[in-house]
Parts: C-alpha cells; structure tokens; sequence
C-alpha cells in the first residue's frame, strides 16, 4: 500500500455495495423499459449507462485500498455491472 492511502473501511465497503446494488436497480428499470418500447427515454438509459461506467471506476479505484475479502466481493460485483454493460450496449444497437 502506497504512503497516505488508508485501508477501506468495512462500512465503506458494505455502504459502496449498497449503492452498487442502486446503480443496478436503476440501470435495469431502463432495460427493462427499453426492452418493451422502440421510443424509450434515451435520456435515462444514457444515465443509466453513464452510472454503471462511473461506479466500475469508482469501484476499482476503492479496490486499491480493501483488503482480499473485501477486493473479492468487489470483484464479483464488477462482474454484475459490466454485464449489465454489455447488455445494454446491446440493447442500444
């Protein structure tokens, strides 16, 4: 660990994964939504999308700081927000 990081804390860890699980929530309401209509509102699926990129960074820049435990639940949750990523880049096609 580099001089002045700090460890993750297990609140930080647990309150990040909660807003995750938000993140995917919203997300795939708008798939959801796009799935059923050809006139979706493109302005939350492109928030939607945009969520999803900025909380896989947002996550690998708190990876840096977990520990193994913590680093391996995070990666699991990167799993789940890419491939609703891909899904939805699908989707948009």
């Amino acid at each position: 660990m580099k001089r002045g990081e700090r460890m993750a804390t297990r609140q930080s860890v647990e309150e990040f994964l909660q807003r995750c699980e938000d993140v995917i929530r919203f997300a795939k309401e708008q798939y959801t939504e796009a799935q059923k209509q050809e006139h979706y509102n493109i302005t939350e699926y492109t928030n939607a999308q945009q969520m999803l990129e900025q909380t896989v960074n947002d996550l690998a820049h708190l990876a840096r700081s977990c520990n193994a435990q913590q680093r391996e639940q995070l990666h699991r949750m990167r799993l789940q927000l890419e491939q609703l990523q891909n899904e939805m880049i699908l989707l948009d096609r």
